[in-house]
């Protein structure tokens, strides 16, 4: 079956990009089957899933580098693991290719892939293949867990510290970047546009597991993701002066007058953790992200007052929620 040009077939393009991502793992058939099979030899783990997709004009531009696409959708569905405090076994992947894909961005985006799957262990299960006229790429991942490990978002009690991981805007600022909505500096510019083309998931969240109440990845906003968790039962008080911005942020603050920190409270893709835990172990959270060079803030708490609340005036009138549909 032709699926686009250049003579590529869905056999060629798998055989050619696609097995090598499989290492040779017995249960993908070396993709010479229908479906595929897991096995978590190890009976104290169970297995976790997550599925997302990412659409040109949406969540990329046309124009966009392959690597950029393939880090894309490795993180919006390795953040999901990690948040849930599991570590990557395998995925699979779904391609829907217009005309215009070709070998070379085939090879690049492969590539891609490989790379990220080596830094972070995992493989290639299998997929599919379609034509389309815009590019979508969908994926779902699978993570392992000890059983005795179960996160939930919306577990915690009264007074429980709230801390994020990361700063909070930079993918923003880059797109708004992208959109030549504002410019800065040659030098800042580049680092917030590959903050946006090149975000990266926190993987912190399986080695604080056993110290946690609830966590949740930052991808549709602080504010926004918080809410969900607080999921009305409770309120969370904010310290402004402690949500970590980083020096070049701070730098576009000064730099564009009319940004204030509350447009980046809902700024989406920041792929940070929102972690909620008991405060006896709040040394033991900072520790283990402090030895592996990961940037923590203890933000604030759990408070009986629905809603979020700050320790100063702040307009929230005009923050919302990310929504794909909005």
């Amino acid at each position: 079956m032709k699926l686009i040009k250049n003579n590529l077939s869905e056999k060629i393009i798998i055989n050619k990009y696609f097995k090598k991502l499989n290492l040779k793992k017995r249960g993908t058939f070396n993709f010479e089957n229908d479906g595929a099979y897991l096995d978590l030899k190890n009976k104290k783990y169970k297995l976790t899933v997550t599925t997302d997709s990412i659409s040109e004009d949406i969540d990329f531009f046309s124009n966009d580098d392959p690597k950029s696409i393939a880090q894309k959708i490795t993180t919006v569905n390795l953040s999901d693991i990690f948040a849930m405090g599991a570590s990557p076994h395998s995925y699979l992947l779904n391609l829907h290719l217009p005309n215009h894909i070709n070998e070379n961005w085939l090879n690049s985006f492969s590539n891609q892939l490989k790379k990220i799957q080596h830094k972070y262990g995992f493989y290639l299960l299998g997929g599919d293949l379609s034509k389309s006229n815009k590019l979508i790429v969908s994926s779902t991942f699978f993570g392992s867990i000890k059983k005795k490990f179960e996160i939930f978002q919306n577990k915690f009690n009264l007074n429980d510290d709230i801390l994020i991981t990361g700063n909070i805007g930079e993918s923003k600022i880059g797109l708004e970047i992208l959109k030549k909505k504002f410019s800065s500096n040659v030098d800042l510019n580049q680092y917030f546009i590959n903050k946006y083309l090149y975000p990266n998931p926190c993987n912190l969240g399986p080695l604080i597991a056993s110290h946690i109440n609830s966590m949740k990845d930052i991808s549709d906003g602080l504010i926004g993701d918080l809410t969900d968790m607080l999921n009305g039962k409770y309120g969370a008080l904010l310290r402004v002066n402690k949500i970590p911005l980083s020096i070049k942020t701070k730098k576009i603050l000064n730099f564009k007058n009319n940004y204030k920190i509350e447009n980046f409270l809902n700024a989406g893709d920041d792929y940070g953790l929102i972690i909620i835990s008991s405060q006896k172990n709040r040394n033991k959270i900072l520790s283990i992200a402090n030895k592996k060079n990961i940037k923590i803030s203890c933000i604030g708490k759990i408070i009986k007052e629905k809603g979020i609340h700050f320790d100063s005036h702040l307009n929230l009138k005009n923050i919302k929620k990310f929504d794909h549909f909005c």
